[in-house]
């Protein structure tokens, strides 16, 4: 502990050298953890759509709902499965659903934005009814209308609610502006699924139906007996897996990229940690020979060095931590096998774990080599330097 005391004193004597090092591993960390949180706040908005109760049929082996496409008829027969649930009015909680991309200028350059369109029945508002409309009213079915989500409404030109929007050949107007908590539903648009068809050309088609099951448990065996029916070829999956799936590649892609550039940034930083830690070998040579002949044995006087770097990284991952929660909530756009998909930053609790672990891995590594010198410094060579 005397060691210890004494090795945290002189961090505060030698300050300024000391204030660098903790400089450069804060900014490493910084930039570590705003990368996570980008993959964690991509993550959340799409596995926060859509509802446990919920299931998603599509092609099978299509990778998305843009990649699938099946009859009306096989829709049909899925519909009149008695694992759907049903509705105060009897009738089955099942959404068709046409979906494709569009493109539309954004409000801020007027750069053309890939945009998800989709087309759905009044069921989609009983399978979801978690979503909301704020501003505006709800679509009429058979009519050329549609409601915005409220993110892909603030990003993209002409969809305030009353606007004209042409959509292939068909005039569309926005009726209505829905708010579905943040999920991936916020930045798209959606038309009656008859007008949809007919816009698209898609009739006798759907993309997807999305199903609310009388007992989410039955998924597997429900999957089973689509996938053997020799007419369609049919695959059931729980919607919030179907979104975090989707979520799953540029997920990773995120997080690689965060090791990668904080790697890049961290040989720098662990760089500048151990010239630090060099110059506090080589201005205390005289105290590393005392402390020597007061009995501290060499492991000791490494443990000590080490302790010094950790303490020096741990301040730097701390206020790198900080840093990062400045960018929390931060909104971003991306994609992913879809149009374009509005998220928020999101510093999570296990991002700034992981800040910190690489700020003490920085300082150990930083540390080691200008420890490992004074460990090995003779006692006699020591005393003897001014």
């Amino acid at each position: 502990m005397l060691l210890l005391s004494y090795n945290l004193k002189s961090l505060l004597i030698r300050w300024k050298s000391a204030v660098l090092a903790i400089f450069g591993v804060g900014l490493v960390v910084a930039v570590f953890v705003g990368l996570l949180a980008m993959a964690s706040g991509f993550q959340m908005a799409l596995s926060e759509t859509g509802s446990s109760q919920n299931a998603i049929v599509l092609q099978q082996g299509a990778q998305s709902e843009l990649s699938s496409s099946f009859p009306k008829e096989a829709g049909d027969r899925v519909t009149d499965d008695p694992r759907i649930a049903h509705g105060a009015d009897g009738q089955p909680l099942v959404s068709s659903e046409l979906v494709t991309i569009v493109a539309l200028p954004r409000r801020s350059d007027n750069e053309l934005s890939n945009i998800t369109v989709r087309g759905v029945t009044p069921a989609a508002f009983n399978v979801r009814p978690d979503i909301r409309i704020v501003t505006g009213r709800n679509l009429k079915p058979g009519l050329f209308e549609i409601v915005v989500g409220k993110s892909v409404r603030d990003r993209i030109r002409g969809l305030d609610v009353g606007r004209q929007v042409r959509l292939m050949k068909n005039g569309f107007e926005v009726v209505g502006v829905m708010d579905t908590d943040g999920s991936a539903f916020d930045s798209e648009i959606w038309g009656d699924f008859d007008a949809m068809a007919s816009a698209f050309n898609r009739a006798g088609s759907e993309n997807s139906l999305t199903v609310r099951l009388a007992d989410p448990n039955v998924v597997a065996a429900f999957d089973r007996d689509l996938g053997a029916d020799p007419q369609f070829h049919l695959e059931l999956k729980p919607e919030r897996q179907y979104y975090e799936d989707q979520a799953g590649p540029l997920s990773k892609f995120l997080r690689g990229l965060a090791s990668f550039v904080s790697v890049v940034m961290g040989v720098g930083a662990v760089f500048g940690a151990m010239n630090t830690m060099n110059a506090v070998v080589a201005a205390r040579s005289r105290e590393v020979g005392t402390l020597r002949v007061l009995g501290f044995s060499r492991v000791i006087i490494l443990v000590g060095f080490v302790f010094e770097g950790v303490m020096l990284a741990l301040a730097g991952g701390a206020i790198g931590c900080l840093l990062s929660l400045l960018i929390n909530g931060l909104q971003a756009t991306t994609t992913a096998n879809r149009g374009e998909i509005a998220f928020a930053f999101h510093v999570t609790a296990m991002d700034l774990s992981y800040g910190l672990l690489f700020a003490v891995i920085m300082g150990i590594v930083g540390s080691l080599l200008p420890a490992f010198r004074a460990a090995r410094m003779p006692i006699v060579a020591s005393l003897r330097e001014a």
